[in-house]
């Protein structure tokens, strides 16, 4: 077992119970409706997808924005308005000052009136929101420090802003006649910055 990097026979059986629990059970999947393990998978792939695109690297870069950043503006429209709400509520419970805007005429209006010492994060799917897009023209204009979280590296918003976290969006849709595509690459990369971001932020007060 400590050939294997294990402090015992204990601590391999915890690890064997860890991996059960965080593969998915083909077995119980089997025994589901095609399209439920269609599904199913579907949220698998663009979890792991998304996981293996994001670079540590930028996140590092987005959390020393953030932190030099006196005020964090998040813009964000439809449905991902609800991880931006979120985003928000996090970034206040760590004191940092963050406000969300969702109304497109506020969006272009508040592009016009940043600082330097601000930054934007702009949260959107496809990255083509017309109103999210002439808000990163106005940033880029104005030198803003700006984060896209998206999950398209090619759009308008993507080209605009400093810092890009892409995430994995599949094709597959149980919605198709509706633009309401999984967000779920979107909530991915949300939370993995945020709690980078809390855990750098500690590091900070225990030096």
């Amino acid at each position: 077992m400590k050939k294997k990097g294990y402090e015992g026979f204990t601590a391999f059986k915890h690890h064997l119970k860890d991996e059960q629990q965080t593969t998915i059970n083909f077995a119980n999947v089997e025994k589901i409706d095609g399209e439920i393990k269609r599904s199913i998978l579907k949220n698998e792939q663009e979890m792991i997808r998304t996981l293996n695109m994001i670079h540590t690297g930028v996140i590092e870069d987005a959390i020393q924005k953030i932190k030099s950043s006196e005020r964090i503006l998040i813009f964000a429209r439809g449905f991902s308005e609800l991880i931006a709400e979120e985003m928000k509520i996090k970034f206040q419970l760590t004191d940092k000052y963050c406000e969300l805007h969702t109304d497109p005429n506020i969006i272009k209006t508040m592009s016009k009136h940043l600082k330097k010492t601000d930054s934007v994060i702009f949260v959107s799917l496809n990255g083509e929101t017309e109103e999210l897009v002439d808000a990163a023209k106005n940033c880029y204009q104005k030198e803003i420090g700006t984060i896209a979280i998206t999950t398209n590296k090619d759009s308008p918003l993507s080209h605009l802003c400093e810092l890009v976290l892409v995430g994995f969006k599949s094709e597959i849709s149980f919605f198709p006649d509706y633009e309401v595509r999984s967000r779920l690459p979107l909530s991915v990369i949300a939370r993995i910055l945020l709690d980078s971001y809390v855990i750098r932020m500690k590091q900070g007060e225990n030096r």
